[in-house]
């Protein structure tokens, strides 16, 4: 899996001075690469049961999909605000210097669904930890929470204790 990191632009300055922005679109349009990220987390959850695969908006849009297919799951969108047609259940949670909040489907997760949670990246952990705070409180369980990149220095698995969280890839620094 570190081959891919090969595959990951990294763009310094973005989108303020000072960080360093990892961007996968440089990995998408690689065909063995986009598969081996799938693959990659469709090894990993094999054996971990799951009926409905959660994607956060909007690049865990691009992994929950494909990922949902290939462990024989469905996909349930989580987006911004007023996006979804109809009645949602809503979270909003801290960000560094704000607010934002997410919204899904009110009839997505069904009670006792087992939810897979992927995004693209685990930054601090806000975003994954509000998606499982709305799972539970639609009667799901949360079955893992899965990404394609890992920020290890920003400590985001601290707002994901409890959880299976798993990276296919890891940044120390």
């Amino acid at each position: 899996m570190e081959d891919l990191k090969k595959l990951i632009r990294e763009v310094p300055d973005f989108p303020k001075p000072g960080i360093l922005f990892c961007d996968i679109t440089t990995l998408l349009k690689d065909p063995s690469g986009l598969r081996a990220v799938i693959d990659g987390l469709k090894q990993h959850y094999r054996h971990t049961p799951v009926d409905l695969v959660l994607g956060i908006e909007a690049r865990g849009f691009i992994f929950a999909p494909a990922l949902a297919y290939a462990l024989g799951a469905g996909f349930v969108p989580v987006r911004k605000p007023k996006k979804l047609p109809a009645e949602v259940v809503s979270v909003t949670y801290d960000l560094e210097y704000g607010t934002d909040t997410l919204e899904m489907h009110k009839d997505a997760v069904g009670n006792g669904s087992r939810v897979l949670i992927v995004d693209d990246l685990l930054a601090t952990g806000g975003t994954a930890a509000a998606a499982a705070r709305m799972v539970r409180s639609a009667g799901g369980t949360v079955a893992g929470i899965g990404f394609v990149v890992e920020l290890t220095f920003l400590n985001g698995r601290r707002k994901l204790a409890g959880y299976d969280v798993f990276s296919l890839l890891e940044y120390h620094s």
